[in-house]
C-alpha cells in the first residue's frame, strides 16, 4: 500500500483528535477523505506529511515510516494544505524554480514549464503570486506539490475558490493523476467526491465511521433496499390497500398524501404502484425512486 495508517492517535491537551484510526490508500486510486470541521482530517494529513508527530500508532508512506524516515516520506509526497502558503512577492515562474531548487531537481526550467502547462498557469506565469486570484493561487500550490513527481499526492480542499471552468480542469487533472499516483483528497464538496473519488474514508470525532467504495457506502445508506416516493392527489390509506411481495415497509412521507415505500434490493414495485393508482382511480402526482448520494451518507454518519 502506498499509504498505510494503523491505530493512529493524537491528542491536543485533553482533546483526542484521532482515536486509533486505521485505513489505507492504494496507488491508482483517488481516496476521498471526508469529515465535518474538527473531525481530524487536517491532523491526519499533517502527520502523513511529517509536519507533526502522532502520539501513538503508525503511519507509512511508500513503505517509509513517518517517524523513523521523515526525509524519505517528504520526498515521496506532494502536499497542498488547505491554507496555501505561498510567497506572494515572488513571480509564479520564479517561485516554481525556487521549489524545484529545494528538491534539487535537474532540468529545473523543463520541470517548471511542465507544471505551468499541466496546471493551466501559462497566462499568469509572469505575474506576482500576490496579484493572482484565489483560484490561480490554488493552481500554483498544486504545481508546487507536483513538481518533484511524487508517488503520493495529499490535497486539502484543492478546488477552493475555483470558478466552474477552472473546477472542471482541476478535477480532470486529479482524475488523470489518480490513474498513476496515490491521491488523498479532502473536500467538503460532495459533488467533487462523486466526480473524482474511487474510494471514500469518512472520519467523525477522531474515528473512522466509513471506509469503502462509493457503491458500498450508498448501499449502506439505503440498507441495500429500494426506496420509492409516492405522491397521491387524495388522502389514501395506501399502507392498508397496497400489498405486494418484496415490500418491507410503507411509511408516511413529509408532504401531504406522500408515502415512502421500501423494498428488497432487487425489487422495484413502481409499475405495481402505477397500476394500483389506475385501478383505484386515484390521481398519481409523484412516483420516483430515491437515489442516495455521498452527501446523504455523509450526513447519516456524521450527524448526531
Amino acid at each position: 500500500m502506498s499509504v498505510q495508517i494503523t491505530n493512529l492517535t493524537k491528542e491536543y491537551g485533553t482533546r483526542k483528535a484521532l482515536d486509533g484510526i486505521s485505513f489505507e490508500a492504494q496507488s491508482g486510486q483517488v481516496t476521498g477523505f471526508l469529515g465535518p470541521n474538527g473531525a481530524g482530517k487536517t491532523t491526519t494529513m499533517k502527520i502523513l506529511s511529517c509536519f507533526i508527530q502522532q502520539d501513538g500508532g503508525e503511519a507509512e508512506v511508500c513503505g517509509f515510516n513517518t517517524r523513523k524516515n521523515p526525509e524519505q516520506v517528504k520526498k515521496s509526497i506532494g502536499y497542498l494544505p488547505e491554507h496555501n502558503p505561498l510567497y506572494k512577492d515572488m513571480y509564479v515562474k520564479e517561485y516554481l524554480r525556487f521549489v524545484a531548487g529545494m528538491y534539487n531537481l535537474s532540468n529545473k526550467s523543463g520541470k517548471v514549464a511542465d507544471m505551468i502547462e499541466m496546471t493551466g498557469l501559462g497566462r499568469e506565469q509572469n505575474k506576482k503570486i500576490g496579484a493572482l486570484s484565489k483560484g490561480y493561487r490554488q493552481r500554483v500550490g498544486l504545481a508546487q506539490a507536483l513538481i518533484h513527481d511524487p508517488e503520493v499526492l495529499i490535497l486539502d480542499e484543492p478546488t477552493s475558490g475555483l470558478d466552474p471552468n477552472q473546477l472542471a480542469d482541476i478535477r480532470n487533472l486529479i482524475i488523470n493523476l489518480g490513474k498513476e499516483k496515490t491521491v488523498i483528497l479532502s473536500t467538503h464538496i460532495m459533488q467533487e467526491v462523486e466526480a473524482v473519488c474511487d474510494k471514500v474514508v469518512i472520519i467523525n470525532e477522531g474515528n473512522i465511521v466509513a471506509n469503502g467504495s462509493l457503491t458500498d457506502l450508498k448501499e449502506r445508506a439505503t440498507g441495500k433496499g429500494i426506496h420509492i416516493t409516492v405522491g397521491f392527489g387524495d388522502d389514501v390509506p395506501f399502507d392498508e390497500k397496497f400489498n405486494k411481495e418484496g415490500v418491507t415497509s410503507i411509511k408516511k412521507g413529509q408532504a401531504l398524501n406522500e408515502w415512502i415505500v421500501t423494498t428488497h434490493s432487487d425489487i422495484d414495485v413502481r409499475p405495481d404502484i402505477f397500476n394500483f393508482a389506475v385501478e383505484q382511480k386515484i390521481t398519481l402526482l409523484e412516483l420516483s425512486r430515491k437515489t442516495y448520494e455521498v452527501e446523504d451518507v455523509f450526513r447519516l454518519l456524521t450527524n448526531d
